[in-house]
């Protein structure tokens, strides 16, 4: 059996995955890296975008928004603050959504609901361009 990378993915809400893996890409916050068994420690601030784990030649991408992966000789570790598997999102709804996101931008009352829209939108861009 060839080498294998332990991989936990956890949000604050759930454990998204644990198990050993081929590969995994992660967005950090210099830039996309990849992770295979036996890398070197380190740590990193991860950006938002989609992760995508590489296994047993198929490849599954989830949606992460901040928090932090760590390399370590055990595997690697990522902790997002907000992570959704992108087998899980309906892409109808999610264009319905991004649709009324950007409404919400100009029906905005204040400074603060303004910018509130305006980082939905970024996320929800995010999470259509991680579909494809």
């Amino acid at each position: 059996m060839a080498d294998k990378l332990h991989f936990d993915l956890v949000s604050p809400e759930r454990r998204l995955f644990s198990g050993d893996v081929d590969h995994v890409v992660v967005p950090g916050e210099e830039g996309e890296f990849g992770v295979l068994p036996n890398h070197a420690p380190f740590m990193s601030v991860i950006r938002t975008g989609a992760i995508t784990v590489l296994n047993d030649g198929s490849a599954e991408k989830t949606f992460i928004q901040g928090g932090f992966a760590e390399v370590t000789p055990e595997g690697l570790t990522i902790l997002a603050e907000e992570a959704l598997p992108l087998s899980e999102v309906d892409a109808a709804q999610l264009a319905q959504d991004l649709s009324d996101a950007r409404e919400d931008i100009d029906l905005a009352n204040s400074d603060e609901e303004r910018e509130d829209a305006i980082a939905k939108v970024a996320k929800l861009e995010t999470i259509q361009a991680a579909l494809g």
